[in-house]
């Protein structure tokens, strides 16, 4: 590269030099930091693994959709507070994923899961869906209505999520309500060690504004150990 020397002071390198060798290391260490912050940042926001559960629904409901709140064409919605349930899914590089299916499922507002084995589930509430499915478009987005979590013996608040794509399961996970008084007692929930990871599947569940019925919103993006395109399993 070409530079012109300017006269500088006395045992200095020339004032045209300098700038040169200055902008070359600033684009070195803006380089490195960029990176390392990069991959920190694909750390950070990585989601954990977590058990699926004994609970995954044995029999699902004809009704899948997206839509908890409202079972086929009943008139009746589910007992417990509208929760909008939005998000994104993204590859480790933090591309959208486009035609992934997640699945949620939770227990109902009388702690009962959609699940023969679940000894509650004589006081399930038949308005509740408890599971449901969508798959994501180009941008990668997710929106699922439902109700907030509630707590049930030996569990904090949480809905258990699944995402797939094609014949491979790519992440089954679980998100938590932001700030819960139980979160510290939770097992599962203790078992993310790093604080980050913990940090990372936890949602705001916050008002709606102007809304009449009090609903509630919830963000929860998912970022995958996994690049489209992959061999392999897919874990992170």
């Amino acid at each position: 590269m070409e530079y012109q020397e300017i006269a500088s002071d006395a045992g200095s390198p020339p004032l045209g030099r300098r700038r040169f060798l200055t902008r070359l290391a600033s684009g070195v260490f803006v380089a490195v930091g960029g990176a390392a912050a990069f991959a920190e940042e694909l750390e950070r926001t990585r989601t954990p693994r977590q058990t699926e559960g004994p609970f995954y629904p044995d029999r699902l409901p004809l009704d899948r959709d997206n839509d908890l709140i409202i079972v086929s064409n009943s008139l009746t919605p589910a007992v417990g507070v509208v929760t909008n349930l939005t998000g994104r899914i993204l590859d480790a590089r933090g591309n959208p994923v486009k035609g992934a299916v997640i699945e949620i499922w939770q227990v109902d507002g009388n702690g009962a899961y959609l699940h023969s084995g679940d000894r509650a589930g004589g006081n399930r509430d038949k308005n509740f869906q408890g599971f449901g499915r969508f798959e994501t478009g180009s941008a990668g987005a997710y929106r699922f209505r439902t109700i907030k979590p509630v707590p049930y013996p030996g569990r904090t608040p949480h809905i258990h999520v699944k995402v797939k794509k094609g014949d491979r399961e790519l992440l089954t996970t679980q998100v938590y309500v932001k700030g819960h008084p139980q979160n510290d007692r939770d097992g599962v929930l203790r078992g993310i060690r790093d604080a980050r990871a913990r940090a990372s599947v936890m949602a705001d569940f916050v008002p709606v504004k102007d809304s009449r019925a009090g609903e509630l919103a919830a963000r929860f993006d998912i970022v995958l150990g996994w690049t489209p395109g992959e061999d392999g399993s897919g874990a992170v």
